[in-house]
Order: structure tokens, then C-alpha cells, then sequence
């Protein structure tokens, strides 16, 4: 475990393996920390750092107000995650990397494939976020917390957090800086003085522009439909992996190749050998 200033915010990263670097977006939405890539869902089966980290260099980190690395009060978009990950990139003297996005951890994904086409290989995109339950629930759980801030105020939030420790997914009223909260007193003194009112406009905008579709987010479609990034998706298929957020960017992505398997059959032995074989085939 490291840990490096990017922008202003403390980064924690880990960096595993050797051979091609590999660059990896956690998954678990507003609880994206290394320990998801094996502790969460369909990544605790498939442990995909284990036989990744065989074969390149896999760097895995907490994404800006998740786990360990900071935060800042500000309308956060796909582009500050970009910064995040191209800080740590520039921090490693990586000027190329393959990229790899779990969940929310796509969004990000094609956002920096489009922000910085020349830094990428190839990209993995596993397990997509999108489709209209997933937006609907996202802009209720941001209401959740506006709810809360709006009756109880902001100290209100601070002592929430620090008494139960829960992350935004697993209560929304705790909000969008909850890690940080718990994990820095001296944020969560300058966050409970905030203005409410400025602190609800911040909050309202970072909602709208994150889960403003009822598909997969994080990059337009006319910027995506001019990569020529290799792009590996493997689809997911439940409220908050809309099998139709994966077709979308297969249509948007022109060299994407969609792994068209269920779940069911989206074992260890499979994944292992279609992504392996997908980033060695475009090994630069």
C-alpha cells in the first residue's frame, strides 16, 4: 500500500505483478477501493487481481472520496476521476497503459480512453453500470441524502458518519464525501461548516451530471465512436449492470469485441483466459 498527492488529494494505490502495466478502476460505485476487485459480487468469484497480476502490472487504487484516498467538496464528474488515474500514471513514469473498469469503474474507463487516447492499449470493460434502474435509483439515493441534509444540516451528516462508518452506498445520508468524513477529521470539521444551500447546489449538480442517461455514462457516444482503443466488454445483466448499457458501448466503440456470455457462464477459468488473451493480443 502507497499512497501519493494528486491534485491536491491523497491517493492510496497498490501496485502488484509485473510485465505490461495495467491500470484498474475499482468497482463498488462510492465504495470503488482496491479490496472490491476481490471481496465484491461477481469479482469475489472471478478474483481477477490474482491471475491478472501473473501477467502484468497491475496498479489498483482507491478512487478520490472511496476508502483511503481523499477528497474535496466540489461538483465531482468522469473528468476528476481522469486526473486521478492519469496523476497516478504520470507518479508510476507510466506513459502507457492497458485499462481495466469493474462497475462504475467503466464510466471513468471511457472517459480517459477519450481524454487521452495516446496513453492506452487497450481497455477491459466488465460489468458496465447503466440501464433506467440503475439511473432511477442513483438519483434516489442523492435525494436521500439531500433529504437528510435539508431537515437535519450538515453536522447532522458528520455525526452519522462517524458513529456508524458507512460508506454512501450503504446509506445514502451519509452522501458523496462520507469516507472522507470518517477518515479525516479536519474535512469533516470544513464540511459541516459549509453553506447548506451552496453545499445543495454542488450536490445536485454532481447528480446531474454523472446520471443524466439511462445507459452506460462517463464519455459522449460521437467521442467514444472515434477511439481506435481495442475495447473488451463483458456484460452484466441486473438492476444495476443493464445488459443494455454493455450493447451500447459495443455500438459505440468501434473495435469493441462483446463477450456474448451469461453470467453463469463468466467463470474464473473463462474470464481468466478471454481477458488475458484479449490484453496480450494488444500488447504494444
Amino acid at each position: 500500500m502507497a499512497f501519493v498527492d494528486i491534485d491536491g488529494i491523497r491517493t492510496r494505490y497498490e501496485v502488484s505483478g509485473s510485465g505490461p502495466p495495467l491500470l484498474l478502476f475499482s468497482p463498488g460505485g462510492f465504495n470503488a477501493v482496491v479490496e472490491q476487485w476481490s471481496g465484491l459480487g461477481v469479482y469475489a468469484k472471478v478474483k481477477p487481481l490474482e491471475w491478472l497480476s501473473q501477467h502484468f502490472r497491475c496498479i489498483a487504487f482507491d478512487r478520490r472520496e472511496c476508502g483511503q484516498s481523499g477528497g474535496r467538496v466540489e461538483r465531482v464528474t468522469f473528468q476528476h476521476f481522469v486526473t486521478q488515474a492519469a496523476g497516478l500514471l504520470d507518479h508510476l513514469h507510466i506513459e502507457r497503459a492497458h485499462i481495466m473498469g469493474g462497475c462504475m469503474g467503466c464510466s471513468p474507463v471511457t472517459a480517459f480512453a477519450v481524454a487521452h487516447p495516446e496513453r492506452v492499449g487497450a481497455m477491459v470493460l466488465w460489468w458496465p453500470t447503466g440501464g433506467p434502474k440503475y439511473r432511477i435509483s442513483s438519483h434516489m439515493r442523492f435525494a436521500d441524502h439531500l433529504g437528510f441534509v435539508q431537515r437535519e444540516g450538515l453536522q447532522a451528516v458528520v455525526d452519522l458518519v462517524q458513529r456508524d462508518g458507512k460508506p454512501f452506498n450503504a446509506d445514502p445520508r451519509g452522501g458523496p464525501w462520507a469516507a472522507v468524513i470518517k477518515a479525516d477529521p479536519e474535512f469533516a470539521a470544513r464540511y459541516s461548516a459549509m453553506d447548506v444551500e451552496r453545499y445543495k447546489i454542488i450536490v445536485d449538480g454532481m447528480l446531474r451530471t454523472m446520471f443524466d442517461r439511462d445507459t452506460a455514462a462517463g464519455a459522449e457516444p460521437e467521442d467514444m465512436m472515434q477511439l481506435d482503443i481495442p475495447a473488451l466488454i463483458v456484460p452484466g445483466a441486473d438492476a444495476f449492470h443493464g445488459t443494455s448499457a454493455a450493447r451500447y458501448l459495443q455500438e459505440c466503440l468501434p473495435k469493441s469485441d462483446y463477450w456474448d456470455v451469461g453470467v453463469d457462464g463468466q467463470t474464473r477459468e473463462a474470464a481468466e483466459a478471454r481477458v488475458v488473451g484479449f490484453l496480450k493480443a494488444h500488447n504494444w
